[in-house]
């Protein structure tokens, strides 16, 4: 059998700032680069920033994800931010999600035990406990107990808690903000991807699972017979939990599915907080808003159109 073959995808992302007042200092963190994966590979990425910064590295943070770190030492009324990059992604979803161990044996795997350290296990460790966004609760294993059942592999039982997130919760981007708890979340059953991979990732933490943040791109789909709108496309988040043996595989509450070649990975942290596209301190700036804009296109179609800066 032939190996199946990579979609390719241009992607714009960019974010402008306009500040109410001069910004006289200002220091950011940049998660906009792709992680190279198994099932990813990045044929050219570029990061163009107005103003240029005063000062500018690019490396690996704590997850493994590629970053840049930028710092702006002249007084400025704006910043500019665009990535650009051109991405293969191969099909990766698993064949059989009942070929996985039952969910106890994963959580007991991922129970600490020094004397037989597994170097996969003991880094999914990283993820089974609170982070800033996620909470563990009993309210939260309560949610989601009646997906994992006695002796259920954990792929199905992770599929039945996403289907159920996504049967039982509304999409509402006025519902909540990056702040809102994630039990408010649990109670109110409305909000947006961030909120829904959140919520799951404490429902399977509360569990003794090990569950990841996920963010990245999504392809949308335009109405039949209208071109695909420049900026129509958003960043996207969804959740990746550890099996042992099996490594992570991905799943995508949000839209109830298995993320394949229309989700392109960015980063992965414990939780938003960990990999915000961009983050960072100022000083002056007053009321500001960014604008944010993505395009993702498929190579297979037409080129996309230059975007005035």
């Amino acid at each position: 059998m032939s190996a199946p073959e990579p979609v390719l995808y241009h992607v714009l992302h960019e974010t402008r700032y306009v500040y109410g007042s001069p910004v006289s200092l200002s220091q950011q963190q940049l998660h906009l680069s792709p992680r190279i994966l198994a099932w990813q590979q990045i044929d050219s990425q570029q990061i163009d920033i107005l103003p240029a910064p005063s000062w500018r590295r690019d490396g690996i943070d704590a997850f493994g994800n590629p970053v840049t770190w930028v710092a702006f030492h002249a007084p400025h009324e704006a910043l500019f931010i665009r990535s650009v990059m051109t991405v293969a992604v191969t099909p990766h979803v698993p064949a059989d999600l009942a070929d996985s161990p039952a969910w106890e044996s994963v959580r007991d795997c991922l129970a600490y035990d020094a004397s037989a350290p597994d170097e996969a296990a003991l880094d999914a460790c990283r993820f089974l406990f609170e982070s800033p966004y996620v909470r563990i609760k009993h309210e939260l294993a309560a949610y989601a107990a009646d997906c994992f059942p006695p002796a259920r592999p954990v792929l199905l039982g992770v599929q039945a808690l996403m289907a159920k997130i996504f049967r039982e919760f509304k999409f509402d981007p006025a519902a909540t903000t990056v702040s809102t708890p994630v039990l408010e979340v649990l109670e109110k059953k409305r909000g947006v991807c961030q909120d829904f991979a959140h919520l799951m990732i404490a429902c399977l933490r509360s569990l003794g699972l090990a569950a990841r943040y996920v963010s990245g791109y999504l392809l949308t789909r335009p109405p039949p017979g209208k071109p695909r709108l420049i900026g129509a496309d958003a960043s996207h988040a969804w959740v990746s939990v550890y099996v042992p043996g099996q490594g992570w595989v991905d799943f995508d509450p949000t839209n109830n599915l298995l993320p394949d070649t229309e989700h392109i990975t960015i980063a992965f942290g414990r939780d938003f907080g960990d990999i915000s596209p961009l983050r960072g301190i100022i000083l002056g700036g007053g009321g500001h808003e960014p604008e944010v804009a993505v395009t993702v296109t498929p190579l297979a179609e037409a080129a996309p159109p230059e975007i005035d800066s």
